[in-house]
C-alpha cells in the first residue's frame, strides 16, 4: 500500500486564485525553477514551459476535437485559473526508493467554447518537470464524448539530440534511434532529449486509464510534436460514457541525464494505492521454462521437447531452492499452444498432458518457490476475458503468487491495437482480476508502463521493449541498447528484461538447437560479458528479476553469487555516471547495504567510481564482479574477474570495461 508517512502541506480545499487575468496565466515550481505560462490566442488555448529563464517548450496547442460534439479548439473564452500547493511524502510497497515526495503547484484553466461547453486543463508543475491533463465534464445533454483528435503539442525549442523508437500502435519491441529531433518523424513515448545547453527532456503520459494511448508526430517537421492517439477500428479514438479525463501529458526536465532515472515525476501522477492490504505483493528473483523455447533447445508445445513438464518443472524448482529465489514460471503448461494464432486457441484453465499442476505447486510450496501461472493469449481478448476470472480464481485456489501475460499477435476482435483504448481497458481489468484474487502480474507485449503501479502495486513488471529473447533468434541487441533503455523506457516503469544468461555464446547447446524463427542459429549470440549480465540486475529496474538462463549453465558458475544477493527493490537510487547510449552507472541500496551495476556501449572505457555514498564512519567489503583480463567481446564475452576489498567513503574504484561489457559490485557493512 502507499502509505502516506508524513503530511508537510496540503490545500485541496482550499482554492486561492493567483492569476491576473484568466486569459494570460503562469504557474511555477515550488523552486521557481520551472515555468509554465498559458494564454488564449484568437480564442485557442497554448502554453510554453521555462527552465531556468529557458523557453523549453514553445507556442503549443492545447484542445480536443469531437465527433459528436462540439470542439474544444477554437473560440474559447477563459472562465477562471484557480491553484493549489500539494506536498506529502509516501512509502512504495515497492521501488527505486523507500519515500517519495510528492511536491507539485498545480492550476486548474477552466475554458468555455461558444455553446458552453467547458474543459478544464490541469497542470501541475514539480522541480522536475510538467504535467498537463484534460477534463471535459459531461452533462445531461450528452449521451457520450466521442474523441476524434487531441490537438496537444509540444514545440520544442532548439534541435535537440533525441532518443525514440518510431510509432506503433502494436509493439515497443525496437531499438532505440539517436538522431537530431528534426529527423524523427514519429514516436512512440517516452521519448528522450538533450539540448545543445546540456538540459534533458523526457516526453511520456502517466496514469493511462480509460483512454488510448499517444504516439507522437513531427507535424511540420521543425519539431513540433503533436499527439496522434492510437484508434479504434472505425476511427474514433477514445469514447466515454461519463466525464473525459486525459492521462497526464508530461515532460520530464533534468540537468543531468541520471536525474531523469531518479524522477518520480510519473509515478506521483498516479492515484495512491486502492490495494489495502499489500502483504501478499512480494518482490523475487525467479526461474522458469523460457530461455529453453527461445533458444531452440525446448518447444511450448506437448512432446519429446516440451519444456513445461512436471519433471523439467521440479529441476527447476530444486534449482531456485539452492539459490534462494522464490518464483517459479513455466512457460507452455497449458493447452492451446498447437493452436497458435486461432481463435479461442488458448486454454488458461487445462493443463498440458506432462505437466501435473496440482503437484508442480505443491512441490515449489514446500520449497519456499512460490508458482507463476503463465496466460498466453495470442491476442484473442474475446476468449481471455471470457475465461479470465474463472483461470485466475484456480491459481488462487491452487495457491500461486502471480501471472505472466502475453498478447503476441494480432488482436481479436480484429481492427483492435494493442495500445488503443480497448486493449488499454483490458490491461487494467487483468491487474484488477489479479488483485482480487492475490495475484501479481508480469505483463508482455503490454500497453506502456505510466506509473500505474502506485494505485495497483500488484503490476509488478512488464516488457514493453526489445528484450533478452531477441538475442536467441535475431541479430540481437546492441550494447548501446543497454546503456539507453534506462533514459527510455524505463522512465515509465519497471522492465522484464530477463537478464542472467551465462552462455553467452549459445556454444553450449548448439547440437540440441530447433531453428523456429532464425535462418542461421549459428549467428545468434547474447551481445554483453557475463559481468554485464550481472549489472543488469541493479541498471535495469524491476521487482521481479528473472534468472533467465537454464540451470545448468549457471551452476557452479561463482558469477552467481552476486544474483543471489542482488535486492529487486530499494531504499535509494543514485546515478554516478550517466551518459545515453554510452555509459551508465547505478548505485542502488536496501538498508545498509549497497549495489551498483555498471555498462558500457561498444566502446571499451575505464569507470572512475568515488565512493562517497557509502556512510562515513563505516567500512564495507566490497565484492567486484568485472570483466577480466582475458575477457572478449567476441571470444570470450563469459571470461569474469571476481574480487574482494575492503573499502570506505574515501575510496576511489577504478574498474575497466571491455567493447560491450560491464561490472556489478556489492558494498556489505564490515560489523
Amino acid at each position: 500500500m502507499n502509505r502516506l508517512i508524513s503530511l508537510v502541506s496540503l490545500f485541496l480545499g482550499v482554492l486561492l486564485l493567483s492569476c491576473e487575468s484568466p486569459r494570460k496565466v503562469e504557474i511555477s515550481s515550488p523552486s521557481s525553477s520551472i515555468e509554465v505560462k498559458l494564454s488564449l490566442s484568437g480564442g485557442v488555448p497554448y502554453y510554453r514551459v521555462f527552465y531556468k529563464d529557458k523557453m523549453l517548450i514553445g507556442k503549443s496547442k492545447l484542445g480536443l476535437q469531437f465527433k459528436n460534439l462540439d470542439n474544444l479548439d477554437s473560440e474559447m473564452v477563459a472562465v477562471s485559473c484557480d491553484t493549489i500547493h500539494h506536498r506529502e511524502k509516501w512509502s512504495p510497497v515497492w521501488g527505486q526508493s523507500s519515500s517519495i515526495d510528492n511536491n507539485y503547484n498545480e492550476m486548474v484553466w477552466t475554458l468555455r467554447n461558444e455553446t458552453r461547453m467547458e474543459m478544464k486543463v490541469h497542470f501541475r508543475v514539480f522541480d522536475d518537470g510538467v504535467a498537463f491533463r484534460y477534463v471535459v465534464p459531461r452533462n445531461d445533454m450528452m449521451d457520450s464524448i466521442l474523441v476524434s483528435k487531441e490537438l496537444t503539442q509540444f514545440s520544442v525549442k532548439g534541435n535537440p539530440e533525441s532518443w525514440s523508437i518510431p510509432a506503433n500502435y502494436d509493439s515497443y519491441e525496437m531499438l532505440y534511434n539517436h538522431k537530431r529531433l528534426s529527423k524523427v518523424k514519429d514516436a512512440n513515448t517516452p521519448i528522450t532529449m538533450k539540448r545543445e545547453d546540456g538540459v534533458y527532456l523526457s516526453i511520456h503520459e502517466a496514469s493511462l486509464t480509460n483512454y488510448a494511448g499517444m504516439t507522437l508526430v513531427n507535424e511540420r517537421g521543425n519539431n513540433v510534436l503533436g499527439a496522434n492517439l492510437v484508434p479504434w477500428p472505425d476511427g474514433i479514438k477514445v469514447r466515454v460514457d461519463s466525464d473525459l479525463i486525459s492521462p497526464w501529458r508530461t515532460i520530464q526536465i533534468a540537468p543531468k541525464a541520471g536525474d531523469l532515472i531518479t524522477s518520480s515525476l510519473i509515478l506521483n501522477l498516479n492515484e495512491p494505492s486502492k490495494v489495502k492490504d499489500t502483504s501478499w505483493i512480494k518482490p523475487m528473483k525467479y526461474v522458469g521454462v523460457w530461455w529453453g523455447m527461445h533458444i531452440g533447445t525446448e518447444v511450448w508445445t506437448e512432446g519429446g521437447r516440451h519444456g513445461a513438464t512436471t519433471e523439467n518443472s521440479k529441476r527447476y524448482i530444486d534449482f531456485a531452492h539452492e539459490h534462494g529465489f522464490t518464483g517459479f514460471l513455466p512457460e507452455g503448461w497449458n493447452k492451446g499452444w498447437d493452436k497458435w494464432g486461432q481463435s479461442g486457441a488458448f486454454d488458461q484453465i487445462t493443463p498440458a498432458k506432462d505437466f501435473n499442476i496440482e503437484e508442480v505447486v505443491k512441490y515449489g510450496k514446500e520449497k519456499g518457490v512460490g508458482f507463476i501461472g503463465h496466460h498466453e493469449t495470442g491476442g484473442d481478448i474475446v476468449t481471455y476475458e471470457k475465461y479470465m476470472d474463472k483461470a485466475f480464481k484456480m491459481l488462487h485456489d491452487l495457491g500461486a503468487v502471480g501471472v505472466k501475460t502475453g498478447y503476441a499477435g494480432g488482436i481479436y476482435p480484429r481492427g483492435q491495437h494493442h495500445h488503443g483504448q480497448f486493449m488499454v481497458n483490458h490491461y487494467r481489468r487483468v491487474v484488477e482480476t489479479a488483485a482480487k484474487y492475490h495475484l501479481m502480474v508480469d505483463a508482455h507485449e503490454p500497453i506502456k508502463a505510466t506509473g500505474i503501479a502506485r494505485t495497483w502495486p500488484n503490476m509488478m513488471t512488464r516488457e514493453g521493449v526489445r528484450g533478452q529473447e531477441w538475442n536467441a533468434w535475431s541479430d540481437g541487441n546492441p550494447p548501446s541498447h543497454y546503456a539507453t533503455i534506462p533514459f527510455t523506457r524505463m522512465l515509465g516503469g519497471p522492465i522484464d528484461y530477463t537478464p542472467g544468461i551465462f552462455d553467452l555464446l549459445i556454444k553450449n547447446t548448439k547440437d540440441k538447437r530447433v531453428s523456429w524463427n532464425c535462418d542461421d542459429l549459428s549467428k545468434t549470440r547474447v551481445h554483453t560479458t557475463l559481468a554485464k549480465q550481472l549489472a543488469l540486475y541493479v541498471v535495469i529496474f524491476s521487482p521481479w528479476q528473472m534468472v533467465a538462463d537454464l540451470p545448468e549453465n549457471m551452476e557452479g558458475n561463482p558469477a552467481l553469487q552476486f544474483i543471489e544477493e542482488v535486492p529487486t527493490t530499494w531504499d535509494q537510487t543514485l546515478v554516478p555516471i550517466a551518459q545515453i547510449g554510452e555509459e551508465v552507472v547505478i548505485a542502488r541500496r536496501s538498508g545498509e547495504n549497497w549495489f551498483i551495476g555498471g555498462l558500457t556501449n561498444e566502446k571499451a572505457r575505464d569507470s572512475k567510481l568515488t565512493l562517497n555514498f557509502l556512510e562515513g564512519n563505516k567500512k564495507y567489503r566490497a565484492t567486484i564482479f568485472r570483466d577480466a583480463a582475458d575477457t572478449d567481446f567476441d571470444k570470450t564475452p563469459e571470461k569474469i574477474a571476481i574480487e574482494t576489498r575492503v573499502v570506505s567513503t574515501h575510496d576511489v574504484l577504478n574498474v575497466h570495461m571491455v567493447q560491450g561489457g560491464g561490472y556489478a559490485i556489492s558494498f556489505m557493512p564490515i560489523n
